[in-house]
């Protein structure tokens, strides 16, 4: 949604299933949330001031982030096991607002809904036991050797750029023993999940953070199997679980609010009328990348047209994802009610 700054309204923390009793319901009073139901499904929410959390600090944003997280992880917990996350820092300015996105979002909320029951997020970070024996190691590699050795025996003062080829071949080594713990990390555990979702390392000391989408009734075989893991690997890697998680890195839903004036900016500049086609959206794309394309068009201003042209299409994209839920036919508008009217787009986050 549109993020005021120090408005009161609506933290939208996640999605859940209407089939719970109703007395269940009442207990999340206990962690100072309530649902607001629509359909078959409601949205767990807290009282907030509406603030754009981009423009947080790491300290406040760092906070944003644990209670976004502990609240729907206690809600897990209290035996809400079917939550969809919504996305870090989705507001809403009030209960009306709230419902027009459950609504907007409707069929791929129930969509998710039937892949996540009985489902978990389990998150597997590996690291090395000992990153200085691992550098060691690197550091006695033939080809390491042999870079080292043709550097020692020119007569000539060792350049910046021979030192930066060394740490070069030593990144790539060390990359390449990563690749080979991951991928027999992955191989192990694959059998026992869903989905693999990687993560980006942290550091150099980390080797793999990747996320698995496991069934509940295979969750104790996914562990055997880590342990089987973590024996294999002996002193060479340190393995921790987290989880069960709800599917933060597969299923987590992000609101966009499209506006009236970026709808018909890109309209213009695909050239579109008032009533379009999808088809038509990307015929009209494809029809201006041959024109502008830089490698078709060198020597010319083309590339700043070209982003604009890329920005425009998503624009669109956007805009027909979001109508898909209530149109009926191929033909739809891009006139200021429709777009109003079609303004909230549900999508699960890329």
């Amino acid at each position: 949604m549109d993020n005021g700054i120090n408005t009161k309204g609506l933290y939208i923390y996640g999605i859940i299933p209407n089939y719970y009793p109703a007395e269940k319901y009442r207990e999340l009073d206990n962690i100072n949330v309530f649902n607001i139901s629509f359909g078959k499904v409601s949205a767990i929410v807290s009282k907030s001031s509406v603030i754009d959390y981009r423009q947080l600090g790491t300290e406040p944003l760092a906070k944003l982030l644990v209670d976004h997280q502990r609240t729907i992880e206690n809600i897990m917990n209290m035996g809400f096991n079917a939550i969809i996350p919504m996305k870090l820092g989705t507001f809403a300015h009030n209960t009306g607002a709230v419902l027009k996105i459950l609504e907007r979002g409707y069929p791929l909320i129930m969509e998710v809904m039937e892949k996540i029951v009985n489902i978990i997020e389990i998150d597997v970070v590996s690291t090395w036991a000992n990153f200085n024996q691992v550098l060691a190691q690197v550091a006695v590699h033939p080809k390491v050797i042999e870079i080292k050795s043709r550097i020692e025996k020119s007569k000539v003062r060792i350049t910046q750029s021979e030192q930066l080829s060394v740490g070069y071949l030593v990144k790539q080594i060390l990359d390449e023993k990563k690749a080979a713990c991951e991928i027999r990390i992955i191989k192990a555990l694959n059998p026992f999940c869903q989905s693999i979702r990687p993560h980006d390392v942290m550091n150099d000391q980390m080797v793999s953070n990747t996320a698995y989408l496991v069934n509940q009734s295979q969750s104790e075989l996914f562990e055997k199997a880590l342990d089987t893991l973590d024996l294999e690997f002996g002193d060479e890697l340190n393995f921790k679980m987290i989880g069960p998680l709800p599917c933060y890195s597969f299923f987590t839903l992000e609101v966009n609010e499209l506006h009236f004036e970026e709808i018909e900016s890109a309209r213009q500049e695909l050239g579109l009328s008032d009533y379009t086609t999808e088809k038509t959206i990307k015929q009209a794309y494809l029809d201006h990348v041959k024109i502008f394309h830089p490698d078709t068009n060198p020597g010319n201003p083309s590339p700043i047209i070209f982003e604009r042209i890329n920005k425009a299409y998503q624009v669109m994209v956007d805009y027909t994802r979001a109508i898909k839920p209530t149109s009926r036919d191929d033909q739809f508008s891009l006139l200021p009610d429709a777009i109003t009217e079609n303004s909230i787009l549900v999508k699960i986050r890329e």
